[in-house]
């Protein structure tokens, strides 16, 4: 069991040592190797994963107890759904596939997304459908490592891809300070709410459980044309 004292390390190192950017398709593009079909590829079954992050966040508001709580979760709906159309982190991830060369028609109907893809997407919404509001939350915390990989991935994109629209960049731009304030606010609740060591363990296994589930995404990408 883990020790109250040393959640936040074990956390922090989960999200460190397991998080996707140490896999070998998302190494390949930030060193500028990926050919253009390869990153639309991503792109497309990546959006699968984006258009549902409203859906389990939705789900983790619905557990929440307390007003300022759902209120707090609540802007994550927003920054991803927008306050109105043309708006939010949706919208600029459709752009980020135009400026890629994929139609925004195409992403928003599904076609093309590859069943690993959705598997582990399914996957990660029931878990936070199904789960206590701490396995939820902590789950959450792959953010910690989030702007790290945005700042690579702008300054990757920027140096290697240059066919693509800058404009296209503005989701990972975004990013670097949304996942700052979310992981922020989501490690303080877990590390309130871990109070044993039956729940701090919870919310180890639960980053470490996201972790798998954003591998097994770049996993399914990276085998290509598979069915």
């Amino acid at each position: 069991m883990i020790p109250t004292a040393t959640l936040e390390d074990r956390l922090r190192t989960v999200a460190r040592e397991r998080y996707h950017d140490r896999h070998p398709f998302n190494i390949r593009m930030h060193d500028g190797t990926l050919t253009p079909a390869e990153l639309r590829r991503w792109v497309l079954n990546r959006f699968h994963y984006q258009r549902h992050i409203p859906v389990k966040d939705a789900h983790i508001t619905a557990k929440l107890t307390t007003p300022a709580l759902r209120r707090s979760w609540l802007r994550r709906i927003q920054d991803h759904d927008g306050a109105a159309d043309g708006e939010g982190g949706i919208e600029r991830w459709l752009r980020l596939g135009e400026a890629v060369g994929l139609e925004r028609e195409l992403l928003l109907s599904g076609d093309g997304v590859l069943p690993g893809v959705r598997l582990a997407v399914d996957g990660y919404v029931n878990f936070c459908r199904l789960r206590s509001p701490l396995e939820a939350v902590a789950a959450s915390l792959t953010e910690l490592s989030a702007p790290g990989i945005m700042t690579a991935r702008i300054a990757a994109f920027e140096r290697h891809y240059d066919w693509i629209d800058r404009e296209g960049l503005e989701y990972f731009r975004t990013r670097v300070g949304q996942g700052s304030r979310d992981s922020a606010e989501a490690l303080a609740l877990v590390l309130e709410w871990a109070r044993t060591p039956e729940e701090r363990q919870l919310a180890v296994d639960a980053l470490a459980f996201k972790c798998d589930v954003l591998w097994s995404l770049l996993d399914a990408v990276d085998g290509g044309d598979r069915p």
